[in-house]
C-alpha cells in the first residue's frame, strides 16, 4: 500500500472531503494540521512547490494537489493504481 500523507487545517471543507473519499477507499493516510504550525506550513508550501491551499496530498511523495485533483484521480480510474503501488 502506498504511503499517504494530507496537509489539513481544522476548519477546511475541503480537507474533510479529501479525508471523506480515502476514507471510503479505506486508505490509511498520515495527517498533518498546519493551522497552528508555521513550521509544518513552510514544509507543506515548499513540498507543494508554492501552493498555499490545503489540503495538499502526497502519495508516495508525489504531489498529487488538492481535493479537486484528488476527487479527479478518482473519476478517471487513476487513484486505485496510485494507492496500490
Amino acid at each position: 500500500m502506498s504511503k499517504v500523507e494530507i496537509y489539513t487545517k481544522f476548519t477546511c471543507g475541503f480537507c474533510f472531503r479529501a479525508k471523506a473519499l480515502l476514507e471510503e477507499k479505506k486508505v490509511s493516510f498520515d495527517e498533518t494540521d498546519i493551522s497552528m504550525d508555521g513550521e509544518k506550513r513552510e514544509e507543506m508550501i515548499q513540498r507543494a512547490g508554492g501552493r498555499t491551499t490545503v489540503p495538499q496530498i502526497f502519495i508516495d511523495d508525489r504531489h498529487i494537489g488538492g481535493s479537486d485533483e484528488l476527487a479527479a484521480l478518482e473519476r478517471s480510474g487513476e487513484l486505485d493504481a496510485l494507492l496500490a503501488s
